[in-house]
């Protein structure tokens, strides 16, 4: 009977620290038009700003591409904050709508059947 030896790298994986996620935070659009302003003015790179906000590169990134997006208005792009909002908006709206013509259509179905 063979004995199970896990390889060196699942070793190494389960025998390391547990990474903690972060909480996930929310931003004024206040402190986030003032750090796509530090990125854009002062010349650093987006990871030396991010690290000096307590941010993540990724994130502030977003923040100076989405503040990018704006300043064109639509079009071919990225979609603009006011874009994302009504895209959302109309999501919902339509989850909203189908979840009733799905009620409906079983609400015909069963008077449907019930009348037979």
């Amino acid at each position: 009977m063979e004995t199970f030896h896990p390889s060196p790298v699942m070793m190494k994986v389960s025998m390391s620290p547990k990474v903690t996620k972060r909480k996930r935070r929310l931003f004024t659009p206040e402190f986030k038009a003032e750090a796509v302003r530090l990125v854009r003015g002062s010349g650093k790179t987006v990871a030396k700003v991010a690290g000096e906000l307590d941010l993540t590169a990724t994130c502030l990134r977003a923040w100076v591409n989405q503040a990018e997006a704006d300043e064109k208005g639509s079009g071919q792009g990225a979609l603009t904050t006011d874009e994302r909002a009504e895209l959302t908006r109309l999501r919902r709206e339509l989850r909203i709508v189908e979840q009733e013509r799905d009620f409906i259509k079983k609400c015909a179905a069963y008077f449907a059947k019930s009348q037979s």
